[in-house]
């Protein structure tokens, strides 16, 4: 399909089996319906929550390896570093001077963000979805793969679009939405989802087996089942919910097991060892192969940047005369 394709992930942390199973594997299936997709690692954007900066180029490092070895390819995709396109920058100021800031305060992630790290409720905070929005439209991108719940995001960046192009003249697509299904990852505490931000509730890709096992070993399955004879809640426990994605032939199989007292609990998390590991194996062989070419890495990321720079300066031209700085 001849339609430009974009999609960001900030590096604040190595990426868990929710990253791969909600966005990856989607990123790589695009690739394949796109003629052009530009999947951008958001740097800046990580600098909003991220105190300890001291990770973040190893975090790129990792990220791009992630991407890589499930299957992004620099053939086919723009794969790069947001900061490393510095137009970006100088097209979020030019939004900003069109974006009212009661679109910005409005946003539910900034009053969620400004919960979480009230000692750094910043002004990048505040403006993340005009740097979004600069992300997408720098590139001219048409689609936008998000869930749900991503929805009234990608709505301000049409509403930011749509603005300067009422203002300046017709400039920017507005992006559209791609749906398509982020399943949600229960994290291994039994506390909600699968977040990077609770280090001990995820599984990374880059984990080794055994890492895997002791992980999936110590995790909280169903707290009112005591013994293993007590009669078990599927429902509620995470070990279940990831056999779904990863032992998914026997999945009904476990559920009646489980709600009779047929399996215990540890039964089960060896069994979902053995699935996830096998599952995850080809994956991270390819990425311990490209960690061993650090070189073939940064050129990927350099060459994508250089593609995509190619896009934004256009962009940033053609801004400038219709605000009349140029």
């Amino acid at each position: 399909m001849n339609k430009r394709v974009f999609s960001g992930a900030r590096p604040t942390a190595r990426q868990h089996i929710g990253n791969l199973l909600g966005a990856i594997h989607n990123y790589v299936d695009l690739q394949k319906e796109f003629d052009e997709c530009i999947y951008c690692i958001v740097d800046v954007h990580a600098l909003t929550t991220l105190q300890d900066t001291g990770k973040l180029q190893a975090n790129i490092q990792d990220l791009t390896l992630d991407w890589l070895a499930a299957g992004l390819d620099p053939e086919k995709s723009i794969i790069f570093v947001q900061s490393h396109v510095p137009e970006v920058m100088e097209l979020h100021t030019l939004l900003g001077m069109v974006t009212p800031l009661s679109w910005l305060l409005r946003v539910p992630t900034f009053k969620e963000k400004a919960k979480l790290h009230p000692e750094n409720v910043n002004y990048g905070l505040v403006g993340y979805p005009v740097l979004m929005t600069a992300d997408i439209v720098l590139y001219k991108a048409e689609v936008v793969p998000v869930g749900e719940d991503q929805l009234p995001h990608l709505e301000l960046a049409r509403e930011i679009a749509r603005r300067f192009n009422n203002i300046f003249g017709e400039t920017f697509p507005e992006p559209v939405a791609r749906l398509t299904s982020f399943p949600s990852i229960p994290g291994l505490d039994g506390k909600g989802k699968m977040s990077k931000e609770v280090e001990t509730s995820v599984i990374e890709i880059a984990h080794t087996e055994e890492e895997t096992k002791s992980r999936i070993m110590n995790a909280v399955t169903d707290p009112e089942r005591k013994y293993r004879k007590d009669p078990g809640h599927p429902e509620v426990c995470s070990i279940y919910a990831l056999h779904k994605f990863f032992t998914e032939s026997q999945v009904a199989e476990l559920e009646g097991q489980c709600r009779t007292a047929g399996i215990g609990c540890v039964d089960c998390k060896k069994l979902l060892v053995e699935s996830l590991n096998a599952d995850l194996r080809p994956l991270r062989l390819k990425r311990a192969e490209l960690a061993g070419k650090p070189d073939y890495v940064r050129q990927v990321l350099a060459n994508g940047a250089d593609r995509a720079r190619v896009i934004a300066r256009q962009t940033i031209k053609e801004v400038k005369q219709k605000m009349g700085l140029a």
